[in-house]
């Protein structure tokens, strides 16, 4: 299953988690999380995959709602701050949490990049070398439940897991990155478990980096060069 997300340019494009189809794509796994698209309306929506994980099931619940929980992802392009919705969206957020403290996304690329619209990240399968790029297609091994219209917009800066359909979210999510991301809101299919605090300039550096065409796709969304999380590190209050 793909993850996909959607974006609006002149026309509105819906989102998946798929291996980054057309132009713009929904945020949307294919089979494990990059955003499809398709042809008017344009699907840019992030997806997530549905190839077997590390993990076999969802982490048991150990976050403390009452407490805030912050985040900061270590990029090899800078730091991004991130205040998590933990009251608003618990499972997406213990699950953000639990995979970020076992050390999951180290080494991870940044897969998808639609300057205007949204950065997907979080498919294991882009470990490895540079030439190494995630297919959209990979996760933890387990789904869980989508926590929707949680009081929350798609807006730039937003943090929203990437999915391949209802219920499917994993370890693919996508931080909005300009406009184009606003669409999504006609169409709430992701899981928005958080927003940037600090570092929007480093989103919008990885956002403007040069992109080739994704050769399964056609899609204008692979990074020509390697960005990945270095790390991620979760702070309690």
């Amino acid at each position: 299953m793909k993850r996909t997300l959607l974006t609006v340019s002149s026309v509105l494009l819906s989102i998946s988690l798929l291996v980054g189809c057309s132009n713009s794509a929904a945020p949307e796994q294919n089979n494990q999380g990059q955003p499809a698209q398709q042809e008017k309306p344009k699907d840019t929506t992030p997806a997530h995959p549905a190839t077997p994980g590390k993990y076999k099931e969802y982490p048991a619940m150990t976050i403390d709602q009452k407490k805030d929980y912050q985040a900061t992802i270590s990029t090899s392009m800078g730091d991004i701050k991130i205040d998590l919705f933990e009251k608003d969206a618990p499972k997406a957020v213990n699950n953000f949490v639990f995979l970020a403290n076992e050390k999951f996304y180290e080494g991870i690329k940044f897969h998808r990049v639609i300057k205007d619209f949204m950065i997907q990240t979080g498919d294991p399968t882009s470990k490895g070398s540079d030439d190494t790029m995630g297919n959209g297609m990979g996760g933890p091994g387990y789904t869980f439940e989508d926590e929707l219209k949680n009081g929350h917009k798609y807006e730039p800066g937003v943090v929203a897991m990437a999915n391949s359909g209802k219920n499917t979210n994993g370890s693919q999510f996508f931080i909005g990155s300009g406009p184009d991301v606003t669409g999504l809101d006609n169409s709430p299919n992701y899981t928005i478990f958080g927003k940037v605090t600090g570092g929007m300039d480093i989103v919008q550096k990885i956002a403007g980096t040069k992109v080739k065409k994704n050769p399964q796709t056609g899609e204008p969304s692979v990074p020509e060069q390697t960005i990945t999380i270095k790390s991620i590190t979760i702070t309690e209050k």
